[in-house]
Formats: C-alpha cells, sequence, structure tokens
C-alpha cells in the first residue's frame, strides 16, 4: 500500500488515542471527517491498521511482576503445542517463536514473584518444558504508541 504523510499522521494519532473521532482526526491533518474516515477505512482494509486497543494498567489491577520467559522444550515438542499449551495460560500476554537456544519466549504477568515462581513450576510440570530462564522487567523505556513503534 502506498502511504504519504497525511496517512502517516494518521496511524501517529490513532497511536496516541485509537478512540479519536473522525472530526478530531480531520482537524489534526486539515481534512474533511469523511476524508478522514476513507483514509482510516482504506488503512484498516490494506492491513496496515489492524485495529484498536484499550492500554490497561496492569499494575493497578494487582500485576506488579512482569517478565520474559524463554521456555526450552523438549526435543520432539511442536509449534503448534507450545502454543496450545500457552494460550491457555492467562498470564501469558504474548509469546514468540525464537532463533537461539530458547524455543519460544514469554511476556507474562503476574501478581508478584512468588506467582511467577509458580506459572514457571506450572509451566515445567508437564515435562515439555525441560527449562526455563527469566527476566523479570524493572521498568519500561520504549513501549507500543511511542515514536518508531
Amino acid at each position: 500500500m502506498q502511504m504519504d504523510d497525511i496517512d502517516r499522521r494518521i496511524l501517529a494519532l490513532l497511536l496516541e488515542d485509537g478512540r479519536r473521532t473522525y472530526d478530531d482526526v480531520a482537524a489534526h491533518v486539515s481534512l474533511s471527517a469523511p476524508s478522514a474516515k476513507r483514509r482510516i477505512d482504506r488503512l484498516r482494509a490494506s492491513g496496515v491498521l489492524r485495529g484498536f486497543t484499550a492500554s490497561i494498567d496492569h499494575g493497578a489491577l494487582g500485576f506488579q511482576t512482569e517478565a520474559l520467559v524463554e521456555l526450552f522444550y523438549g526435543p520432539a515438542v511442536q509449534l503448534d503445542e507450545v502454543a496450545a499449551s500457552l494460550r491457555i495460560r492467562p498470564e501469558v500476554v504474548e509469546a514468540w517463536s525464537v532463533t537461539g537456544e530458547a524455543d519460544a519466549i514469554a511476556r507474562v504477568r503476574t501478581k508478584d514473584n512468588l506467582d511467577l515462581e509458580r506459572l514457571i513450576r506450572d509451566l515445567q510440570r508437564d515435562g515439555q518444558v525441560v527449562r526455563t530462564r527469566s527476566q523479570i522487567v524493572l521498568s519500561r523505556l520504549v513501549g507500543p504508541g511511542e515514536p518508531g513503534q
């Protein structure tokens, strides 16, 4: 899809606040509201704009620990099994298959460090995960909605 500066500005505005009205977007990019809507519709139809999300403060919900957990699976475990085993765990926010030593990395949110330890033990319980390596997130340096994201 060909994008121009107006499209890029529209995307930046929507990343900042996905609930902006067409009138608000239009005012910021010097278009009419119908023109802004057509551009947003085109961005959605092309797949550039995949949707709109809410940003939640997980700490306010009681999830104080965020961690990246590297998962090392046994040799016979397939990626679809990995995905299925991670999807059923509400603590798993995102997960990726990766290159390198680990087979997958999961971003998780738990109530505290003890809850993280419980989650890791649960992941290892069935024997498919043979080893983990975790890093607890101290603070976010760059995140979604910021320049370059």
